[in-house]
């Protein structure tokens, strides 16, 4: 027995039922009077959410001063950096982040995001969010890493990483929270927490790998989703919860749920008849600590006392969370960090925001040099649309006002390349030229679903589409810059979206500056990929911009001009149209005809797929034996005139084994620095367990039969190279 489970069994010795019942209650502070946190404090509340600064300092105090002193975890979503905060780093979204490919500096983002948040006297962050986009409708899609299991789990497990350190008592470290447990994405049409009709294999075989990635990297906690599985909702899920994540994957931090998972049950979901039921339900199938739904708390008690729920169940979540205070050291007085490297954590971001530009189509007319520009479109010097969600700007939570003062100033498109402008021999004229909606367009009363806040987000988007200002701009222009996407009311959670084409008079703006003849470069700034295909066949140069971060009209302005070749790749497809949804690239076969009679057959822009100022070239891969199963290796040679990076991917076909096996998945990838001209050969251990198929009762084996390996420069048939071999 160790120390620190000593310690906790103690405690639980000592504790009364209401103590136990307060570990398991997270309730926001800002929701809550002083006088009436203060209370929670003194009851022994496990957690608030978001407490900042002396605040979460006099909470703490009273914690520690009521009868066990048992701490208080504080969390907050510091979903990309520390960024719900004005001076904080606002790294890109996940799914910007998620173009870079890049391990090293996921890992690193979460360092960063913990040093920052842990200044703060913070202790948890719920991130990352291991769901995956493969329905583009879902509001949710700008949080994920994109569509594939094997790249969220990796970019996932190294933010966990970086976020908890090799320690959590030192004192940058923080909790991780991967979420939302599980398949939350697969709800029917891409509706939030709608009904998710996915099978347990398909859970095991898709949704379940990220978490064991998750797992495996040392993750403290783990949230649960709304979303029901079978008509099951997640929290009142026993055989995902206990049997298989706490059970099969020997996870062994605590569970939390979702906001008012608990309450959701009765109120929303229907489930349960009373919260009674509900915290009962809750509380068997395995959920630690419930999250903000307060009328739990005299429940868990209340069933307790009627015989209803035995108190070794509350022993159970409150040895778990315990647990992972003691670990975290809040038992040990752990400190704030006296110095965070702010300068370091904006060069990384700058680094992270540059891998993030994705370059759709190029004839030529990039890199822009010595030219006139004709800069247009909202989303050109659009504070709101280039940030995204999850921000100071964007969530309520700590701020009260949309009049922001910003500590570190947004760079946006258009500031970034009049910054350039005089390096690369540019002249620039802006023009807004239209905004993201119309002013008679049916979403000018949105629902926003209980935050008032973003009406004065949406308000100033209304604009009609400005011809005889958009041609004066563009007269005396060489080339043309259209700036054009969504915003914060189109994406994000309740933002659900069923057409995912360019909003308002956007694409009308379009097509009058392709109108003028002159090269239209195509620059999309989006929380998601939106259905573009007009840009793809008529403009000259299109790039893609996911939510940037702070100064990604710079690293945009610093790509398009040729300072940097360290384009992305994306790590999701793009649909022609909603109704070809699902365009995910690891679908099963069999399809009738494959594809609809009015859409083609492939998606617009491909899983993988980014181009740069430089072509890649690859030799035929081989296969070698190692550690008792193979090593792929491939050579790649930069055949341009640039250096750059290639990011190789792996892809693998599996043989049926009394089940179908998707068409091609990735299995693994890596970022390649070539300079012109320069070959590298490349080597990929091939993980055997990522071949393994999924039995009816649970079990991974290798099927007998032909697999095929892939590796290239995107998922689409034509950028991969093939070699088999035979179990």
């Amino acid at each position: 027995m160790t120390g620190d489970t000593k310690r906790v069994q103690e405690l639980i010795g000592r504790m009364s039922l209401s103590e136990k019942a307060a570990q398991m209650t997270q309730i926001p502070a800002n929701l809550l009077t002083d006088e009436e946190a203060e209370t929670w404090a003194v009851r022994g509340i496990g957690s608030f959410l978001h407490a900042l600064g002396k605040r979460a300092e006099k909470l703490q105090k009273a914690a520690r001063d009521s009868r066990l002193g048992i701490p208080v975890l504080f969390g907050i979503d510091a979903v990309r950096g520390h960024a719900l905060k004005n001076g904080a780093t606002v790294f890109p979204s996940p799914l910007a982040m998620a173009c870079a490919w890049d391990r090293e500096a996921m890992e690193a983002v979460g360092r960063a995001t913990a040093a920052e948040v842990a200044a703060d006297g913070l202790h948890w962050t719920f991130a990352p969010l291991l769901c995956m986009a493969r329905d583009l409708r879902w509001g949710r899609v700008d949080e994920t890493f994109g569509e594939s299991p094997t790249l969220t789990g990796e970019l996932a497990a190294a933010m966990i990483r970086g976020l908890q350190g090799e320690d959590l008592k030192d004192e940058t470290a923080i909790l991780a929270c991967a979420k939302h447990f599980i398949a939350y994405a697969e709800s029917t049409g891409g509706r939030d927490s709608a009904d998710t009709p996915v099978s347990m294999r398909m859970i095991r075989e898709t949704f379940l790998p990220p978490y064991k990635k998750a797992v495996d990297a040392g993750c403290a906690t783990i949230m649960t989703a709304y979303l029901p599985i079978d008509g099951v909702p997640m929290t009142a899920h026993k055989e995902l919860l206990t049997g298989v994540l706490k059970g099969e994957l020997g996870f062994n931090g605590f569970v939390v749920t979702d906001w008012d998972n608990v309450g959701s049950l009765v109120a929303r979901q229907q489930y349960s008849e009373t919260l009674r039921d509900a915290a009962l339900a809750a509380a068997i199938a395995g959920n630690d600590m419930f999250m903000s739904t307060p009328g739990a708390y005299e429940e868990l008690i209340a069933l307790v006392k009627e015989g209803r729920l035995s108190e070794t169940v509350l022993d159970e979540a409150v040895k778990r969370i315990l647990t992972v205070k003691f670990r975290l050291g809040l038992f040990d007085d752990k400190q704030k960090p006296k110095i965070v490297d702010m300068q370091a954590h904006q060069a990384l971001n700058a680094r992270i925001q540059q891998e993030a530009v994705v370059m759709l189509k190029n004839n030529g007319v990039l890199p822009l040099e010595n030219k006139k520009l004709a800069v247009i479109g909202p989303s050109v010097d659009h504070i709101h649309a280039m940030l995204g969600d999850w921000t100071y700007m964007s969530h309520p939570s700590i701020r009260s006002s949309c009049e922001i003062e910003h500590q570190i100033t947004p760079v946006t498109p258009r500031k970034g390349l009049e910054r350039l402008a005089a390096g690369h021999g540019l002249t620039i004229r802006y023009e807004k030229g239209c905004g993201f909606l119309r002013e008679e367009d049916p979403i000018a009363a949105p629902d926003v679903a209980g935050y008032p806040y973003l009406e004065k987000i949406i308000k100033p988007e209304f604009q009609n589409l400005d011809t005889g200002a958009v041609l004066s701009a563009c007269e005396g222009a060489d080339v043309l810059v259209a700036c054009v996407g969504d915003f914060l009311g189109q994406t994000g959670e309740y933002r659900d979206r069923a057409d995912l084409d360019l909003s308002g008079d956007q694409q009308a703006l379009l097509e009058l500056m392709k109108s003028t003849g002159k090269p239209l470069v195509v620059v999309l700034v989006s929380g998601k990929p939106l259905t573009v295909p007009w840009v793809r066949e008529n403009a000259d140069a299109a790039v893609q911009l996911f939510n940037g971060g702070q100064t990604a009209g710079l690293a945009l302005a610093r790509a398009v001009t040729g300072e940097t070749n360290a384009f992305g790749k994306l790590p999701i497809s793009f649909a022609h149209h909603a109704g070809q949804l699902p365009v995910y690239h690891n679908q099963l076969p069999g399809w009738h005809g494959r594809r609809y009679i009015d859409m083609p057959e492939e998606p617009l822009y491909a899983f993988g797929y980014g181009l740069s100022y430089t072509s890649y070239r690859y030799g035929a891969p081989r296969l070698e034996k190692e550690n008792g199963g193979y090593a792929l290796i491939t050579e790649v040679q930069n055949a341009g005139e640039a250096d750059g990076t290639e990011i190789v991917q792996l892809y693998a076909h599996r043989p049926a084994g009394q089940r179908m096996t998707p068409v091609k998945e990735l299995i693994d990838f890596a970022r390649v620095p070539l300079k012109a001209g320069e070959s590298k050969e490349v080597r990929f251990p091939v993980d055997m367990e990522s071949l393994k198929a999924v039995r009816d009762d649970g079990s991974r084996v290798l099927e007998k039969g032909t697999y095929t390996l892939m590796a290239g420069s995107s998922s689409r048939d034509e950028d991969l190279r093939k070699v088999t071999f035979t179990i």
